[in-house]
């Protein structure tokens, strides 16, 4: 598969080789959230945002795994450092009670390791005064240590704040956080003290009411940290304003409330900036990051961190070898090749599409937004959102909803402007045809 030349090209979907695989993962499977039959074969030509399924049929994906494959599929940059790298076993070890050497000294190994990607994200988080990483196995887990770290830093730690349409992993404590969909917490004991405002300037406001020394009823030397993502995903991609963002930094100064920014889905260069934080005036104390990081990363000053080592654990962050090097790969091509830089020039023609979209289709689209490639279109209904869903991939574009009505869109970073342009052509086509039939 040829990526300059390479078309959609669909059949029946799923066809019946998929079928099987969707019947044998389910018979083992727990109930989980997904979208659609559609399979990935591993054994089959992938390049950039093309795939294969087990039928042949070749898909455009513009969901990069919901930002956990950034560079798309196959891609040689990534490729090309892991083909010299010679396998061993185990790839996985204790991270945290032994360390990995990658050959050679730490200035002149052939690969990163673990200890490298930390390296990396310290460098990559100095401008916020960070110095110190703990690796962990997903984004969910990073979450969780950024509370930990955070209430153990708290003299009196008794609250947390959280806003209006956020999703911050599934994990028993980090859905305590969430509120994006009330199914993610129902019926499940949630951390106690936890306090959510609006997502918005006057959800701020309020916020200052509550934390006011004399007339609030949140004492805020008891609030151990404030969290947020810099750009919503679950709760549907809310780009906030920079005023709102100026507002959350200059509150938090006010009374010394960590700030916890979540840019799992965010980071990495998805929004054109390394991190969604760097676009605004605006100061995290704690970063927590993974999906595109391959594994989960906290990263914060050195200060917040417990000192006592059995405060935080686990077992494979800092020991999954292959892992962290494709993690710390990814990040040094993400620099090294200019992806931001696309990544904010692609991601501005990508929703200037998406703005012709919307005027085309005034009474389904209601609204295109992002920031970089972290893209999406709200539509009237949940019912049009998911039919044009379905649409798009029975012609080969692979979407994913988010919030109760929008359609995310997320590209690799190294998006070519064809290939944006097909997905644009097939999301229309899709869009239209959901429109006709209504």
């Amino acid at each position: 598969m040829q990526r300059e030349t390479a078309e959609p090209s669909v059949g029946q979907l799923p066809g019946p080789k998929a079928s099987e695989w969707v019947e044998f993962h389910r018979e083992s499977a727990a109930p989980s959230t997904y979208v659609y039959d559609f399979v990935w074969d591993v054994t089959e030509d992938a390049v950039g945002p093309f795939c294969t399924d087990p039928d042949g049929n070749v898909l455009l994906d513009f969901t990069s795994h919901v930002a956990a494959a950034p560079l798309g599929y196959n891609n040689p940059l990534i490729m090309d450092e892991l083909r010299e790298f010679d396998l061993v076993d185990p790839l996985k070890i204790a991270g945290q009670d032994f360390y990995v050497s990658t050959g050679g000294s730490p200035d002149d190994a052939d690969l990163p390791g673990p200890a490298h990607l930390m390296d990396r994200l310290v460098e990559l988080t100095d401008h916020y005064g960070m110095d110190t990483v703990f690796l962990s196995n997903s984004g969910a887990e990073a979450v969780e240590n950024a509370m930990k770290v955070c209430y153990d830093h708290c003299a009196n730690p008794k609250y947390g704040i959280t806003f209006e349409g956020a999703f911050h992993g599934r994990t028993l404590g980090a859905l305590s956080l969430n509120r994006s969909k009330s199914v993610h917490r129902r019926s499940f004991p949630e951390i106690s003290g936890i306090h959510d405002v609006p997502h918005s300037l006057a959800g701020v406001q309020r916020l200052r009411e509550k934390l006011d020394p004399e007339t609030g009823h949140i004492p805020a030397d008891q609030v151990a940290y404030l969290i947020l993502e810099p750009v919503q995903g679950e709760g549907g991609y809310r780009v906030p304003s920079a005023e709102f963002m100026a507002a959350v930094n200059d509150l938090c100064a006010d009374h010394d409330i960590p700030i916890i920014a979540d840019e799992i889905q965010s980071g990495l260069g998805r929004t054109g900036r390394m991190w969604a934080s760097d676009h605004y005036a605006f100061e995290p104390d704690v970063i927590t990051s993974a999906k595109g990081l391959r594994v989960g990363a906290t990263v914060s000053r050195s200060e917040i961190f417990p000192e006592e080592p059995a405060r935080i654990s686990s077992t494979w962050g800092a020991g999954d070898v292959i892992a962290s090097i494709q993690g710390a790969v990814t990040l040094g091509v993400i620099r090294e090749h200019d992806l931001l830089d696309h990544a904010e020039r692609m991601g501005d023609r990508f929703l200037e599409q998406l703005e012709e979209l919307r005027a085309a289709h005034p009474d389904a689209v209601v609204d295109a937004r992002g920031l970089g490639l972290m893209t999406a279109i709200e539509f009237d209904t949940k019912q049009r959102r998911e039919d044009v869903i379905d649409a798009a991939l029975r012609r080969g574009l692979l979407t994913l909803g988010c919030g109760h009505k929008t359609l995310r869109l997320l590209p690799p970073l190294d998006v070519r402007e064809r290939e944006l342009d097909i997905a644009v052509d097939l999301l229309g086509d899709a869009i239209a045809e959901v429109a006709a039939s209504s």
